[in-house]
């Protein structure tokens, strides 16, 4: 048996959501899975599920652990540690390929927005775009290619548009 030193262990640390809530009604239930869903969440198994730990994911599993305990059900956060690196790598690599696709369906959004025959048109779906891309950002844990060839594509469409596109009309009150 050899010896683990403190470099062999994995150093990321996780908040967990271990959780269950009543079937019914499934509103709050459905509820919860949304705000999972957006949080960008690693789900570990039925129930439990993992973001890397920080402040604002501890806040955010303290919200959702109160919402399940309002709708009936059972709630519990943890911080945990994966015991291997091959599940540390397991958990990193899934949240990465599902922001990833993200941000591939964005800038696959950007080119099809180019080719829109209207500019106000492409005006109005490039604030789309920005806001749906701070809202992937929000769940990004772990920075991915993906990420620079969306802000890219939306770059491109700006380019496209008179006055580089402002994100929404100014109106200046004196």
């Amino acid at each position: 048996m050899t010896a683990r030193t403190a470099s062999d262990e994995p150093a990321d640390e996780w908040v967990m959501l271990a959780y269950r809530i009543p079937r019914e009604p499934s509103t709050p239930r459905i509820a919860v899975w949304r705000k999972l869903r957006k949080s960008g969440v690693y789900q570990l198994a039925d129930g439990v599920a993992v973001l890397p730990a920080s402040p604002r994911t501890r806040e955010q599993f303290d919200w959702v652990a109160e919402e399940v305990v309002e709708a009936g059900g059972q709630a519990e956060v943890w911080t945990a540690a994966p015991t291997t690196r091959a599940q540390q790598n397991r958990m990193r690599t899934k949240l990465s390929e599902d922001r990833a696709a993200e941000y591939d369906e964005l800038t696959a959004a950007a080119a099809a927005a180019r080719s829109l025959p209207d500019p106000a048109g492409r005006a109005k779906k490039l604030t789309q775009l920005r806001r749906r891309l701070r809202e992937i950002d929000k769940r990004t844990f772990f920075l991915t290619a993906q990420r620079d060839s969306a802000e890219a594509a939306l770059r491109e469409l700006a380019a496209g548009q008179p006055d580089g596109a402002p994100e929404r009309a100014r109106t200046e009150v004196r």
